[in-house]
């Protein structure tokens, strides 16, 4: 089901796996974490102002592609024993890659057929993905904590935001967007996440982050 999206599933399961392991811890976390400051110092001028513009204009809306790129097509970032599973889902992406892409160009009408049912969709898929987990993630009161600080359950009853989107597409995600119970158990079912949000509201509600989309 993750190969049309060229999306290696064992190295996304590996990876947001440890993101729920580690949600807003600094150094181990790997969604939207911040660049320390040291780090940035010590980046060129060139780099320095890439990073700047990338993530400070609507160009960061497809961050998902960057986050896709780095984490799940790199070996060396997966233990020995993760490696055999992790080189399948490569091999099934690189299977889609070479026998469904050429053939949408051979018989849909070119390289602008791949642009135009492939290429475009999956633009739109990252922006998707970037949007959501932006939102799920970021906020300038949510701090991201050294291991010595953090603490597992204030990181994700307070470490993540519950967000409310129109009913469509609240439908079209199974409402991933309340997300709180997400993290507090990944093995809640979407369709009880909404019971398990007024639980949480009511047990600890002054820990849980809401908010409203707007444009």
């Amino acid at each position: 089901m993750f190969a049309p999206l060229l999306y290696p599933f064992e190295p996304w399961r590996i990876k947001h796996n440890h993101h729920h392991a580690h949600t807003n811890k600094l150094v181990e976390d790997t969604a939207w974490h911040p660049v320390p400051k040291a780090e940035a110092d010590s980046w060129g001028p060139v780099r320095g102002a890439v990073y700047k513009f990338f993530l400070g204009s609507p160009l960061k809306l497809w961050a998902s592609v960057g986050h896709w790129a780095i984490w799940h097509f790199n070996l060396s970032l997966y233990t020995a024993k993760q490696q055999p599973r992790v080189l399948v889902s490569l091999a099934a992406v690189g299977a889609f890659a070479a026998i469904v892409l050429p053939a949408i160009a051979i018989y849909g009408g070119g390289v602008g057929a791949v642009a135009k049912y492939w290429l475009a969709p999956w633009l739109g898929y990252h922006f998707w993905m970037s949007t959501f987990t932006v939102v799920h993630h970021t906020a300038p009161h949510i701090p991201f904590k050294p291991a010595g600080q953090w603490n597992a359950a204030k990181a994700q009853l307070s470490g993540t935001v519950h967000c409310d989107y129109p009913a469509l597409v609240e439908f079209l995600c199974h409402d991933i967007n309340v997300h709180v119970p997400h993290h507090v158990s990944s093995k809640i079912p979407w369709y009880n996440l909404r019971a398990a949000t007024e639980s949480l509201r009511a047990n600890w509600g002054r820990y849980m982050t809401e908010a409203t989309v707007n444009w």
